[in-house]
């Protein structure tokens, strides 16, 4: 059985405001949804993880093969006039969101695509929505509202005003993300340097905040 609902992506609309983007509720059936759950990988600490830094089950394995396969390439980039067949991808998995976590941003300049698949069975909390903003300055200003349900599919182009983020939330948010990046090697070489920055600074917060 598969498990993306490719057909959900067919029907959904692209949105234009503020920028190109895509959300897709029921992009995973319910069965393939309580499933890839149970196969989820076992994390117990926020941040995005890389493939590497994780174990996980055979239908959660089967969904990685999935995300990044050249059918949803296909059918993303049908969406957004793009041909994303030759463009590499990078997958994190996140379990646990910290209050740092949603600041406004617009992703980093070697990304194309970004793909956010989310896998809370609920979520009745205002905060962590992620919401697609006009604006760097005002989490408010925002054209749509996204709420992180479990088979929820949420694509968007990056641009320099691609702005989004979330209010501040603490507590499990099951995410995960994918990137088309830019076949540039330096551009994806860039990335690279910026996360592992970024991962250290994190590390280095952790270790000497007072709650540590």
């Amino acid at each position: 059985m598969k498990v993306l609902d490719l057909t959900a992506i067919d029907a959904a609309p692209l949105n234009t405001d503020p920028f190109d983007f895509l959300v897709v509720p029921g992009c995973i059936r319910t069965e393939g949804l309580t499933k890839v759950n149970a196969d989820y990988p076992p994390i117990d600490r926020p941040g995005n993880l890389s493939l590497e830094d994780i174990e996980y089950g055979p239908v959660f394995e089967q969904f990685l093969a999935e995300l990044s396969g050249p059918e949803l390439a296909e059918h993303i980039g049908r969406k957004f006039g793009l041909d994303l067949s030759e463009s590499p991808t990078t997958v994190t998995v996140r379990k646990y969101c910290e209050r740092s976590d949603g600041n406004i941003h617009t992703d980093h300049p070697s990304k194309i695509i970004t793909v956010l698949v989310y896998f809370n069975q609920d979520w009745t909390n205002e905060e962590g929505q992620l919401r697609m903003l006009r604006s760097a300055s005002d989490i408010e200003d925002y054209a749509a509202e996204v709420a992180p349900l479990g088979g929820t599919l949420l694509a968007f182009r990056r641009t320099d005003d691609s702005y989004h983020g979330h209010k501040p939330f603490v507590g499990e948010r099951r995410m995960v993300q994918m990137n088309y990046l830019k076949a540039n090697r330096l551009s994806q070489w860039k990335q690279h340097i910026d996360r592992l920055g970024t991962r250290t600074m994190k590390k280095a917060i952790r270790l000497f905040s007072p709650s540590a």
